[in-house]
């Protein structure tokens, strides 16, 4: 896809409805069930600081082994601003307004969740190794600018921290329908120690891969951003969620060790390359949120 297709790019991320989980879809009206009791959040915390792991030293475990393990939530975020006139009604399920995205986190906080990052996540599936007490994983996709701007404040107040997957396309541009972060801006995120993750070149569905499309949507991605963070990019979202097990082996062999996913189920074989993840939707209370996560991990 030409750069000029941008606004394209942006609306169909919007617009499309490929990205909705069925275990999302049947949580979304759980107002009933009950929430935790809620606690004060003080008006700041202390960064917390994520331990450092050496991955390289992990062994793989078999499939059985990872999938055995209790599940993290994870959540994925797209946008965090208020709606406009011209946002449509599937276009609100991603676009989360910043009061909610304030009461989101505080829940998350009063709840006595603790944000992880892949390299935990990654730690945990294959050996084991310990997690805080209620981890939790914070997503967003498509380096929406507002992700910067809103979301990251927000996560700083409660000391979160997130992965932001990528879309290099977007990068630094202005469109129609969204701004988008600079290479600058992604470069802090990193260094403030956040991860950056792979989101493709242009958001082509991954199932529809073949020929040039391997060095166009994840070759050259992957050298830019890591010439923007100075660091290896080893974790892979899949645009609209979608995946097939053909492109498992590209995946491997370019030296990604997860891809995350928006399924109610993975992949028995691969369960690395199918890390499940469910949308926050921007018609979900905080209440809702909670239920969400409770019933669909």
């Amino acid at each position: 896809m030409k750069k000029s297709f941008l606004p394209f790019v942006a609306a169909a991320l919007i617009f499309t409805a490929g990205c909705q989980s069925k275990s999302q879809t049947n949580t979304a009206s759980s107002d009933q069930a009950s929430t935790p009791t809620e606690t004060e959040t003080p008006d700041a915390k202390t960064d917390t600081q994520t331990p450092a792991i050496d991955v390289s030293k992990i062994k793989v475990a078999d499939a059985a082994t990872i999938l055995a393990r209790k599940q993290v939530p994870i959540l994925c975020y797209h946008q965090v601003r208020n709606w406009k006139a011209t946002d449509g009604k599937v276009g609100k399920d991603y676009i989360v307004e910043i009061q909610n995205f304030k009461d989101q986190m505080k829940m998350l906080a009063d709840s006595g969740y603790h944000t992880i990052l892949p390299d935990q996540l990654y730690a945990y599936l294959n050996t084991g190794a310990s997690l805080p007490e209620k981890p939790i994983m914070i997503t967003f996709d498509d380096t929406d600018l507002n992700q910067f701007e809103q979301a990251n404040p927000i996560l700083k107040k409660h000391g979160f921290k997130a992965a932001y997957f990528i879309m290099t396309v977007s990068i630094g541009k202005k469109a129609k329908y969204a701004d988008y972060m600079s290479a600058e801006q992604i470069k802090q995120l990193a260094d403030e120690g956040n991860a950056i993750g792979h989101h493709t070149y242009d958001h082509k569905n991954f199932k529809k891969y073949q020929g040039k499309d391997w060095e166009e949507q994840l070759d050259k991605p992957t050298k830019r951003i890591e010439e923007i963070i100075g660091k290896k990019v080893t974790d892979f979202a899949y645009p609209f969620g979608l995946w097939n097990a053909e492109g498992f082996p590209e995946l491997k062999k370019r030296g990604f060790r997860m891809a995350f996913s928006l399924a109610d189920k993975r992949d028995q074989n691969y369960p690395l390359y199918t890390v499940r993840r469910i949308i926050a939707s921007g018609y979900w209370s905080p209440k809702t949120l909670h239920n969400s996560i409770v019933k669909s991990f």
